[in-house]
């Protein structure tokens, strides 16, 4: 995977989009992830049910790695019961579960009637398109990995087209702290009531800009923006408060010694360039 080590989150950008063919076709032909999608593709055919998926430790594996659960593997019986779950029912686990990811595994996989029969896993455009996810996923993880606003931005490009209301975002974290990000939202925000949060987002951006290109690269932009300047500022203050210590550290026998910090001078100093 290519480094995004020291590039702020534009340049880290810059660099992901310019290398991202490249980097997807790394992660076919790595010997684990290659291993990993000829396994899924030689037995997920002959899964018909919840129970069998579950029982073969690798198709479950892939499966949680396909939708960005690999932090949830370990919750395997709770997973068995999200995809046996009956989406129809409001008091059913995967519609009381606030992470939407499961939600989206549930649909995609397609398992019915408790997870005991499926309508997808026979398909090969169903399974090339599980594979192109995972992949994806896998792409995504490994920049997020590195960098984690470049990992928001990017998780924001996948799922912008899908946003039908406020509170799918704001059940989303990543995309919940990009719109407050892009749109001027104190952080403070998230502690508020859930409809006085979309209220704010409403009143700042139409949810028909959604489907407008033009608009989805403004978000992106300011996000960007916003989120470098507060990282500069706040390796400016961590610049001054190394100085400040410095100073007391030289003071003789440990006497503080007073100095003058030329604050605008310090914020001021070239970046590097890459």
């Amino acid at each position: 995977m290519i480094s995004l080590s020291g590039l702020n989150t534009r340049m880290g950008l810059q660099l992901v989009d310019a290398t991202r063919d490249r980097q997807l076709d790394m992660i076919r032909d790595s010997a684990e992830d290659k291993r990993a999608i000829a396994a899924f593709e030689e037995r997920i055919g002959n899964v018909f049910s919840v129970d069998q998926l579950m029982e073969d430790r690798e198709l479950y594996v892939f499966t949680m790695k396909a939708f960005g659960l690999e932090d949830q593997i370990f919750g395997k019986a709770m997973v068995e019961k999200i995809l046996k779950s009956d989406p129809d029912d409001p008091k059913s686990l995967v519609n009381r579960l606030t992470d939407p990811r499961f939600r989206e595994m549930h649909e995609v996989m397609g398992f019915v009637d408790e997870g005991q029969n499926n309508l997808n896993t026979f398909s090969t455009s169903w399974q090339s398109d599980m594979v192109d996810r995972y992949v994806e996923q896998r792409f995504e993880s490994a920049q997020a990995e590195q960098n984690e606003k470049v990992g928001t931005v990017l998780e924001f490009r996948r799922k912008a087209g899908e946003i039908k209301n406020w509170f799918d975002v704001l059940k989303d974290k990543d995309l919940s702290e990009f719109m407050r990000t892009a749109l001027g939202v104190p952080a403070s925000a998230a502690g508020l009531d859930i409809d006085k949060q979309a209220d704010l987002f409403r009143q700042k951006f139409d949810l028909a800009d959604f489907k407008n290109p033009a608009e989805l690269e403004k978000l992106e932009r300011k996000y960007v923006a916003i989120s470098d300047a507060k990282a500069g500022v706040q390796a400016s203050a961590n610049a001054a408060l190394s100085l400040m210590n410095a100073a007391v550290s030289a003071g003789a026998g440990g006497r503080f010694t007073p100095i003058t910090l030329d604050i605008s001078a310090i914020t001021a100093l070239p970046r590097r360039t890459y």
